[in-house]
Formats: structure tokens, C-alpha cells, sequence
């Protein structure tokens, strides 16, 4: 049975009250509160946790094994979940994210439909989340209220797991870290069940919250390794796409930075403008992408001023990421996630997590060019960089891939004794014990 392309089935207004939606599972904390931002808004959804090699092996059944690592793993998830008779297939939907542009992101829906009318789920319509048009009859409306709201989604994510990476590896009591944040999606999922805690002002009021009950917790500050993970986007952030990293990170004994999701989303905006001024477009076109950064960098502020008043590493501010690329590679780069890629290794080595790896499907060519491609440019400006580039598709074995990595952390390791054997320091003070900044004013006092 082919697709036919003009009538595959469409997510109708009407589903909404009779169909479950199925959610990928890319970044696990941002995708739980997304899950709770749909539920909030009436539809009723599932954010998938299948893994294992079954989700591979239908993938690649259903996928020409030509086409790259991530969409072989998103189609197979779905195709598993399906497949395992918890769903009643009659009423049931899936839903991707188009983010525009040449890469996979744009091109998934089409080869995910393809492979549902061959593993004959003919009659499950694919819902697609974009902020393009690319899908007219997606039945899955964006309006500015649910546009806040999946930027809030992104926000209090890209927080939470910060705080908890910069805290974890020195806890003193093991699982502090992981409670809490456990206990933060609980909180701001039912926040926005309820609808709230998604306005710029509840934001501004919750953070800090939530960044002083980390920075309560008792931790050792002693040296330890820090490891930056960037790369495509999928592969980067899912522990199905790329065999857990994170986690093997930390049992490694490193302490791992992972850059926010929010990047990708303001690079994402600020493309379509870049564009028209490298290669000509009308003045609203040329200046279009501004209106929508101003108002991401309001919350990106908020975000970068409570981590450093908590006394955590905060990221550097989109516009400066934009300005380490100079000389570097330019800003019309931006196939897949393009001159971003090699910003943020910038940033990293800057920042002192020069140990990077780079995680990348195989055969991934905007990758290859801006991750793999710039490493020695990197390593020309950053002797200290330590990067290493690990490819993720079905051939590639997981030991193999760790044990590449641990190759990284030995000299990392030997880099870290001969710079700073010394420099272990005392456990850091609670929050409750160390002086408010002269700068947070009486106000900031009193919330302490």
C-alpha cells in the first residue's frame, strides 16, 4: 500500500477529545512539562520511555538505512509503541516537531507516514508541531498563549537540568540532586496543569526558588573533570540516541554541561533573518528575527542572573555566542544545527569544559563540517581542547563509543592532576549561610 500524499489521515479539532497523542522522547526534562503543557491545553498525551535494540531493528525495517541515525529512532519508537498493544491504534496519534530548513527535522513527517502505511498503521495521523507552516492541516493550532507556554517549557527545562548537572557530582548525600529536581517537574507540571506558572512574572518569581533549594544542597567542591556534550541535535540530548552519555558521564566521575535547549530555539529564530541580510530580503524580513530574540532574551537574563547570584556556571547570552564565531565560521553556515555547533564548543572550551565530546550521527554532513570539521581550527585557538568526536548509528557498537570516550577523559584526567592537585575546596555553604549580593537589595533579603 503507497502513501497517498494528499490524503494521508489529518489530525482533525475534533481527535482532540478521542485521540492519544504520542510524544517522542528527545529531551527528557523539557518533554515532560511539554507533555503537561498539551495535557493543560486538552488533548490527552503519552511522552514514550521505550528504548532497546527492538526500536532500532523496526526502524531500520521500515526506514531506508540510508537516512540518518536519529530519524531511524524516532520512526522506531514509534512503530514499538504501536506495536505493543497498549494503544487502541484506532484512536491514537503521533507528533513531530518541523523545525524548517534542509535536515532532517523537516523531512521526518513525510518518512514516518511513509513507514506507518508499511507497518500497517495506515489510519494513525501524524500531528506536526512547527512554527513555520509547513503543515497547514496539522490540526495542532499555535497560538501565542501556547507559544509562551512551550517557551516556558523550554525555560524551566534548560534550568532544571543545569542546576542538577552542576550539582550532582559533588553532592554529599547521593540522590539529592536527582530528588530535587524530581521534585521541581512534579511542582511546575502541576503548575501548568492548573495554568500557571507560565507568565514571564511567575517565572521570575519561581526560578530563584528553585535555583536556592539547589544551592541548599550540601556538596564538596572538589576538582573533577568537566565534559561538554554538544551536537545533532537529537543524538545530543536523547539517551536512546545517544546510549545514555549523560548518565556514563557521570558515572565517569565528571561533571557534565550540557548547553540548553533554548540555543537551538533562538537559533532557530535568528537564521531566517541572517539570511535575507547575507543574501537580500525586504527590511521586515532582515529584521524580523530581532522582535522575536527581545522577547526570549527578557526570560534568557532572568535565567543567566539567578544561576550566577546561586553561584552556578551560567551560559553566555545568545548575542554573545553569536560574536565567538567571528573569524571562526560564518553565520550563513546553518545547515542542521550549523555555525551553533561550533559556537558552543567555543564556549565550552571558554568556560573551562575544554573536554568535549561531539556527538554526531554517521554520514551527518552539517556535523561533520561544523563539529568534526572545526576541531582543529578550535584547537589552534584553544590549545587546552580536548575534543572528541563520537559517531552514533546502528553499526556503531556502545563499547566502542565509551571506550573512545574514556580515551578523552585519561588525558583529561592527567591534564586536570598536573594543572590543579591542590585545589580541592571545602564544602560549599548553604544558601541559608552565605550573604545575600549587595545588589539583590532588601527585597532579595527578605525572600531568603
Amino acid at each position: 500500500m503507497e502513501l497517498d500524499t494528499l490524503n494521508y489521515p489529518k489530525f482533525t479539532p475534533e481527535m482532540k477529545k478521542t485521540h492519544k497523542i504520542l510524544i517522542p522522547n528527545m529531551a527528557p526534562v523539557q518533554f515532560r512539562i511539554l507533555a503537561a503543557v498539551m495535557e493543560q491545553a486538552g488533548y490527552t498525551c503519552e511522552l514514550l520511555e521505550n528504548c532497546g535494540s527492538g526500536v532500532c531493528e523496526l526502524g531500520l525495517k521500515y526506514v531506508h538505512n540510508d537516512t540518518c541515525y536519529p530519524a531511524l529512532l524516532v520512526i522506531g519508537q514509534f512503530l514499538d509503541a504501536l506495536a505493543s498493544g497498549k494503544y487502541d491504534l484506532d484512536h491514537t496519534a503521533l507528533i513531530i516537531t518541523q523545525t524548517g530548513g534542509g535536515c532532517r527535522a523537516s523531512n521526518y513527517i513525510h518518512l514516518l507516514r511513509k513507514a506507518l502505511v508499511k507497518a500497517g498503521y495506515p489510519q494513525v495521523p501524524v500531528v506536526s508541531l512547527n512554527f513555520s507552516g509547513l503543515e497547514k492541516d496539522s490540526g495542532f493550532p499555535m497560538t501565542l498563549d501556547l507559544l509562551r507556554k512551550l517557551l516556558a517549557v523550554i525555560y524551566y527545562g534548560d534550568l532544571l537540568a543545569a542546576l542538577r548537572a552542576q550539582t550532582e557530582p559533588y553532592e554529599v548525600r547521593k540522590g539529592d540532586a536527582e530528588r530535587l529536581q524530581e521534585k521541581w517537574l512534579d511542582t511546575i507540571c502541576g503548575w501548568i496543569h492548573e495554568n500557571k506558572g507560565w507568565t514571564n512574572r511567575e517565572m521570575k518569581a519561581a526560578m530563584p526558588r528553585i535555583a536556592r533549594e539547589f544551592a541548599a544542597i550540601p556538596v564538596r567542591r572538589v576538582p573533577k573533570v568537566k565534559v561538554g556534550v554538544v551536537g545533532e541535535i537529537y543524538v545530543k540530548y536523547s539517551p536512546l540516541g545517544n546510549n545514555d552519555l549523560e548518565n556514563f558521564l557521570r558515572s565517569q566521575d565528571c561533571e557534565v554541561n550540557l548547553p540548553g535547549l533554548m540555543g537551538f530555539v533562538q537559533y532557530c529564530a535568528y537564521n531566517p533573518s541572517e539570511t535575507a541580510r547575507l543574501y537580500g530580503g525586504t527590511f521586515l524580513e532582515k529584521h524580523m528575527s530581532d522582535l522575536v530574540l527581545k522577547y526570549i532574551e527578557g526570560m534568557e537574563r532572568v535565567v543567566i542572573q539567578v544561576l550566577k547570584d546561586n553561584g552556578f556556571h551560567a551560559p553566555l547570552p545568545f548575542r554573545e555566542l553569536i560574536k565567538l564565531t567571528d573569524g571562526v565560521i560564518g553565520t550563513g553556515d546553518k545547515m542542521g544545527e550549523g555555525w551553533l555547533l561550533t559556537a558552543e564548543m567555543l564556549e565550552l572550551v571558554r568556560a573551562g569544559y575544554e573536554n568535549i565530546v561531539c556527538a554526531q550521527p554517521f554520514g551527518c554532513l552539517p556535523n561533520h563540517i561544523c563539529g568534526k570539521g572545526m576541531i582543529n581550527k578550535i584547537r589552534e585557538l584553544y590549545p587546552q581542547a580536548n575534543i572528541t568526536p563520537i559517531d552514533y548509528d546502528p553499526s556503531a557498537t556502545r563499547v566502542n563509543q565509551e571506550n573512545r570516550i574514556k580515551l578523552m577523559l585519561a588525558v583529561a584526567r592527567e591534564r586536570l592532576a598536573e594543572r590543579v592537585p591542590e585545589a580541592a575546596e571545602a564544602p560549599r555553604r548553604t544558601a541559608a549561610e552565605r550573604p545575600v549580593p549587595e545588589r539583590l537589595g532588601r527585597r532579595a533579603k527578605a525572600v531568603v
